[in-house]
């Protein structure tokens, strides 16, 4: 069975990919004398193949009928000179400059590919940086040093972290789980918080407040364990994705270096 919402999604994007060269195609439709291009259907049609829809003839009825209605609708908008309203305008030109762009990082990516020795670089500097180690630790954040300073006296009085966690912490969700912060890697912290916890030794907490851009911490750590590291293979996807983001982005700043910009 076709998945029409799924459908339906496609076909707006690919309406926004129409080049104007496919008028010179084979015609599939004519509505109201203007032709529906046959590679505006194929487009579709593969589109949804890419989305797991096999091509069949059910699909392409969809397809076309689908397109009709769209040209019929763009028809109308036009004869109430709705294309002259300033903002269909630029929601027009900002839809144009959309298609050109995933255009241009397709073609950009085809031609500068992130190499195998990249992704491993990636992998490597992921690892160097996630540590060997995770942590369970748990925290009670206040909004000042001397609220802190208090817990800490009220721990070394047999204080209950859990309990204190609860009843003081600000940060309302790990408080609930009086405290905890589950097991996760030292990077994941802010700096103040990721260097005080890996001093700790397990059941033991900070005797000085931690401060940071949240405020003040105690912490506790609960446990040690050696991480369980991710494979290449396994990361290779994100990695892929992150660095292909970033040779993206350094295109684009080597563009504004060049570009007049007022």
């Amino acid at each position: 069975m076709i998945n029409t919402g799924k459908f339906a999604a496609l076909a707006i994007t690919g309406l926004l990919a129409f080049n104007p060269a496919f008028a010179e195609d084979k015609s599939a439709a004519m509505v109201n004398g203007v032709s529906i291009p046959q590679s505006r259907i194929d487009l579709l049609v593969k589109g949804a193949a890419a989305q797991g829809q096999p091509d069949s003839p059910e699909l392409r009825k969809m397809v076309r009928d689908e397109i009709i209605n769209r040209e019929l609708l763009a028809q109308e908008a036009v004869k109430m000179g709705l294309d002259k309203n300033p903002d269909v305008v630029q929601q027009m030109e900002l839809a144009r400059q959309s298609v050109l762009v995933n255009v241009f990082a397709q073609d950009y990516l085809k031609n500068h590919p992130v190499s195998d020795d990249q992704i491993k670089q990636e992998y490597d500097k992921y690892i160097s940086k996630s540590g060997t180690q995770e942590y369970n630790a748990r925290h009670i954040l206040v909004d000042t040093e001397d609220e802190a300073k208090s817990l800490i006296a009220q721990l070394g009085k047999k204080g209950k972290f859990e309990v204190l966690a609860k009843a003081k912490s600000k940060d309302t969700g790990s408080a609930e789980r009086g405290g905890s912060l589950g097991w996760t890697v030292p990077n994941s912290f802010v700096p103040p918080f990721a260097n005080a916890m890996t001093k700790l030794k397990k059941g033991e907490y900070t005797r000085e407040p931690v401060q940071s851009q949240f405020g003040w911490h105690v912490i506790k750590l609960d446990d040690v364990r050696s991480a369980k590291t991710a494979s290449l293979d396994e990361l290779k996807p994100q990695l892929q994705q992150r660095l292909q983001q970033q040779t993206i982005q350094n295109e684009i700043a080597d563009l504004r270096g060049k570009a007049k910009i007022e």
